[in-house]
């Protein structure tokens, strides 16, 4: 909410509508208040709490905003329900409709000086930016909401957070987008602040970056929390989202059959709201799951689905990231032309600071492409770009899983104490279901 105009403002106010009204100033300040105070506060003397502002409103007969900041109150109102509306063709994947509505609703915002209207319009933008790919401009619109929230309470500023940190965790970051995540549920849980809705945003978002991190129990206990929380919060959205979230730790943990229960359960949510993005997202963790259990027909076909869908919506990383995981199931089918047509086609929409994590996926897999094409100068060029784009984001699987193909690569052509290196650096992070971009992790090297 703005702040209330100056005494000065308010006085003249307060004395132009008693005048309207034919009131005297004994009239308009009893029983709490004398005729004296009223004098004093239409003469700009004296700044009126709020206490003493609602009261006069009341005798007024406006609404306590209008006096105290000049505007009426329907036109914040009316402001919101038109963010809701914005709210609502975002969710239906016309993100950059989306963006333009969330724009003009941000300027007038701001000329009616509306500091909670303005965050919103700028937390809408931020997403609008996640779905079509621009993570510079989304971090910079969550860091703008953040700040026009910054005498909020921690639980009014947590989804501005949360969206800053995934656009981290989309740019390769996956640390510092922990770090952001982790120290916000610390600051709610220490400050007594037990928000369930804002507790669950966080910890729905932070198993992704632990699962890619190798923090596996972390992950796990970040998942019980939200479980736990579930029963408290009801968002059906923001329950969506964390059953989505967690199949991811449940993939890890071997329960395939309750992954899939809980993607189930998140799907529906979804198709009810009417929130396209995200049930995309449901196909797109289904096809992993899928993939993951060595099941590649139904894998190939959610992957498929979630690319179509996000392409349709214009999410332009969304369906990058998908098509590196549907690469990678269309080699394990014997389609290896195909997935290396696909991630050409995709490999210039990734980059070190734009889903480094699946832009390390798709050098991997040229590279195993070129290797059963006995390729080998190829392919360890595709190992070493991937390697050193997952040391940067620290994510293990992943680490654990190319050090292991570019150890057996160096250590088919005789270069042994290399491909040790490699072996040993990968030894230091632990594989398993559920913890790498793409399909199964191999075993571990002969050592």
């Amino acid at each position: 909410m703005a702040e209330r105009d100056d005494p000065g403002i308010i006085g003249r106010r307060v004395q132009q509508l008693r005048t309207e009204r034919g009131l005297t100033q004994k009239q308009l300040a009893e029983p709490a208040y004398t005729p004296a105070y009223v004098s004093t506060l239409e003469a700009g003397r004296v700044r009126p709490s709020e206490e003493a502002l609602r009261h006069i409103a009341e005798r007024l007969g406006v609404a306590y905003e209008e006096l105290a900041t000049g505007r009426p109150a329907h036109l914040a109102t009316d402001l919101r329900l038109r963010l809701t509306d914005a709210q609502r063709t975002l969710a239906t994947g016309e993100a950059e409709i989306a963006a333009e509505q969330y724009t003009a609703l941000l300027a007038e915002a701001q000329d009616l000086g509306l500091d909670a209207e303005c965050a919103a319009a700028l937390l809408g933008l931020g997403e609008c930016a996640m779905d079509t790919g621009d993570l510079t401009t989304a971090r910079a619109r969550f860091e703008e909401s953040e700040k026009r929230l910054a005498d909020e309470p921690l639980p009014v500023r947590v989804p501005a957070l949360r969206g800053r940190a995934v656009s981290h965790y989309l740019a390769g970051e996956l640390r510092y987008a922990c770090y952001l995540l982790e120290s916000a549920i610390d600051e709610l849980n220490k400050g007594g602040l037990h928000d369930p809705d804002a507790l669950l945003l966080l910890y729905a978002a932070v198993i992704a970056p632990y699962m890619d991190m190798g923090a596996h129990a972390r992950a796990a206990q970040a998942a019980e929390f939200a479980l736990a929380l579930a029963p408290q919060v009801g968002d059906p959205a923001l329950l969506a989202r964390m059953h989505r979230s967690v199949a991811r730790t449940m993939i890890a943990e071997g329960r395939m059959a309750e992954a899939d229960a809980s993607l189930g359960k998140a799907a529906e949510l979804y198709r009810q709201l009417q929130i396209r993005t995200e049930l995309a997202n449901c196909h797109w963790m289904r096809g992993y799951l899928y993939a993951q259990n060595g099941d590649l027909e139904r894998a190939e076909s959610e992957l498929r689905e979630a690319q179509a869908m996000h392409s349709a919506q214009r999410a332009a990383l969304y369906t990058s990231q998908v098509a590196v995981e549907l690469a990678d199931v269309l080699h394990r089918r014997g389609k290896s032309q195909e997935a290396a047509t696909l991630l050409h086609g995709v490999l210039g929409d990734l980059s070190s600071e734009r889903g480094a994590v699946h832009s390390a996926g798709a050098h991997r897999l040229l590279g195993i492409i070129a290797e059963d094409g006995r390729d080998t100068e190829t392919a360890e060029e595709h190992y070493v770009r991937a390697l050193s784009l997952l040391e940067r984001a620290g994510a293990a699987g992943d680490l654990a899983d190319l050090c292991r193909l570019l150890g057996d690569l160096l250590r088919r052509t005789g270069r042994i104490d290399a491909a040790l290196d490699a072996y040993r650096t990968g030894l230091g992070h632990r594989t398993a279901p559920g913890t790498t971009t793409l399909g199964p992790a191999p075993a571990h090297p002969p050592l």
